[in-house]
C-alpha cells in the first residue's frame, strides 16, 4: 500500500511539473525580444504580422488564454487524489502516567515519540465536473477574444499604415505645386520690375506661395501624428525609423473590396456570435452546476502512520492504516439550492434572448456595412478621378499664366480647388479603409 501512494504521487507530482511546464513555454514562447532603435522597413502585412507579435495589450490577451488553462488544470486537480506527508515530533519532558490496577499503582513512562504520516483523499461531486465543463467554455472565449483583439490590431494597422502613405502622397503633391508657384513668383516679380504687370500681382502669388507652404508644414505634423500612432501599434521606440514599403495603390485593391461584398455572411463566423454563443453555452452550464448542488459527495480517504518511540515505554494507540469512505448529501437548506436553479434558468433564458437579439441585429448590420463599402468605394473613385482633374486643371492654369492668358484670380481659384481635392481626397481614403476593416473583422475574414 506504502509503494501505491509513492508512486500516486509521484505521477501527480510529475503531471503538474509538466503541466507547468507547458503553460509557462507557452507563455515564453509568446514574447518576443524587444525592438530597439533602428530603422524597420514593412509591407503591410509584415506591419499586421510585427504588431501581432509585439503589442503589449495582445501580449496581455494571449496571456489570459493562458490563466484560464492553469483554472481549468486547478479545476480538475481538486478532484483527483491529493497526497500529504506530516512527521510530528512529541517530547513529554519525562512526565509518566500513573495508573491503578487492583489497588496496585503502576507507573508508564512517556517516552518521546517521533510520528510519520502520509495521507491521502480525493472527493468527487457533480458540480466539481460542471465547474471542469465550464473552465473549457472560458477557455474558448479567452480564445474568441483574441482572436477578435488580433483581427482589431490588424485593422487599427492597416488604417495607420494607409493614413501616413496617403498623407505621403499628397504631401508629394503639394511639395510639387509649391514648386511651380514658386517658378511663377519668380517670373511674376520680374515681370513688375520691368513694369510690365502690377506689384498686386506678384503678391497674390506670393500669398499664394504661402499659403501652399502652410499646408505642407500642416501636412508634415499630422504624417508625423500618423506614423507615431502606428509605432504605437507596433510598440516600437519613438526613435524607430519605420519604412514604409508598399505603395498606396497595391494596398487599396479594387478586387479585395469585391470580393468582401460578393463574400456570403456566415453567422456562425461572427466573433461577436460566437462569444454570445458562448455565453448561452455558459449559462446553461451554470444551470447544471446548481442543480447539483442536490446532489452527493463521494469522499475516499487513506492514512498511514508509523510511529517511533524514543526510550522506553510508550504504548501504540494509533492505527497505521485507515481507510475512509464517506457519502455526504443535502438534505434542506430553506430554499436556497432551489432559489440558486431559479436564478440560473433565469440567466439562461436573458442569455438566449440577448442571442436572438443580435442574430437579427448582426443581419441588418451585415447589411450597413455592406453599404457603407460600397459608398465608400464609389466615393474613393470619384474623388481620386477628381484629383487628377484637379491637378490638370492648376498645372494647365499655371501654364496659362505663364504666358498670359489666364489672370490670378483664375489661377487662384485652380490652386484652392487642387488643395481642396487632396483634402478630400485623403478623406475618401481613411473612410474606405475604415469601411474594409469593419466588413473584414464583422466576416471575419
Amino acid at each position: 500500500m506504502k509503494k501505491l501512494f509513492v508512486i500516486l504521487s509521484a505521477v501527480l507530482l510529475s503531471t503538474s511539473v509538466f503541466a507547468e511546464d507547458h503553460v509557462m513555454a507557452a507563455t515564453k514562447s509568446s514574447q518576443p525580444a524587444a525592438v530597439t532603435g533602428q530603422t524597420l522597413s514593412l509591407s503591410l502585412q509584415e506591419a499586421q504580422e510585427f504588431a501581432v507579435k509585439q503589442n503589449r495589450s495582445l501580449k496581455n490577451a494571449s496571456l489570459q488564454v493562458q490563466e484560464a488553462y492553469a483554472q481549468r488544470w486547478q479545476t480538475i486537480a481538486a478532484m483527483l487524489p491529493q497526497v500529504e506527508g506530516t512527521y510530528t515530533y512529541s517530547n513529554y519532558l519525562g512526565y509518566s502516567a500513573t495508573l491503578s490496577m487492583g489497588g496496585t499503582d503502576v507507573k508508564i513512562n512517556m517516552p518521546n515519540v517521533g510520528a510519520f504520516g502520509v495521507a491521502a483523499s480525493v472527493g468527487i461531486n457533480g458540480q466539481g465536473i460542471v465547474g471542469a465543463l465550464l473552465n473549457n467554455i472560458a477557455i474558448d472565449m479567452k480564445k474568441i477574444a483574441l482572436e477578435k483583439s488580433e483581427s482589431e490590431l490588424r485593422g487599427s494597422v492597416m488604417s495607420s499604415y494607409v493614413s501616413v502613405q496617403a498623407l505621403q502622397s499628397i504631401a508629394g503633391l503639394l511639395d510639387s505645386s509649391l514648386v511651380n508657384l514658386e517658378e511663377l513668383e519668380v517670373m511674376t516679380q520680374h515681370a513688375v520690375d520691368v513694369g510690365a504687370v502690377e506689384q498686386t500681382s506678384a503678391d497674390q502669388i506670393h500669398v499664394r506661395v504661402n499659403t501652399v507652404k502652410n499646408s505642407i508644414n500642416a501636412q508634415k505634423r499630422t504624417i508625423e501624428l500618423a506614423m507615431n500612432s502606428l509605432k504605437v501599434l507596433l510598440d516600437v521606440p519613438v526613435e524607430t525609423e519605420v519604412i514604409l514599403t508598399e505603395n498606396l495603390d497595391a494596398v487599396l485593391s479594387p478586387e479585395r473590396v469585391l470580393s468582401l461584398l460578393g463574400a456570403n455572411f456566415i453567422m456562425e463566423n461572427n466573433l461577436n456570435y460566437q462569444l454570445l454563443q458562448k455565453q448561452v453555452d455558459l449559462a446553461k452550464k451554470n444551470v447544471h452546476m446548481a442543480g447539483w448542488a442536490y446532489g452527493p459527495t463521494l469522499s475516499l480517504a487513506y492514512s498511514y502512520t508509523d510511529q517511533h518511540y524514543y526510550g522506553d515505554g510508550g504504548m501504540r494507540m494509533t492505527p497505521p492504516n485507515v481507510v475512509q469512505v464517506s457519502v455526504r448529501m443535502p438534505l434542506w437548506s430553506s430554499g436556497k439550492r432551489a432559489a440558486g436553479v431559479v436564478e440560473k434558468k433565469i440567466a439562461l433564458e436573458e442569455a438566449k434572448n440577448t442571442l436572438s437579439e443580435a442574430t437579427d441585429n448582426l443581419s441588418i448590420q451585415y447589411r450597413q456595412l455592406c453599404f457603407n463599402l460600397t459608398n465608400a468605394f464609389e466615393t474613393y473613385l470619384n474623388e481620386k478621378d477628381n484629383i487628377d482633374v484637379s491637378q490638370r486643371v492648376f498645372m494647365s492654369a499655371t501654364n496659362k499664366y505663364k504666358y498670359g492668358a489666364s489672370s490670378n484670380m483664375e489661377l487662384t481659384n485652380a490652386s484652392n480647388d487642387f488643395i481642396n481635392a487632396q483634402s478630400t481626397y485623403v478623406q475618401a481614403i481613411l473612410s474606405l479603409v475604415n469601411a474594409q476593416v469593419e466588413l473584414e473583422i464583422f466576416l471575419n475574414n
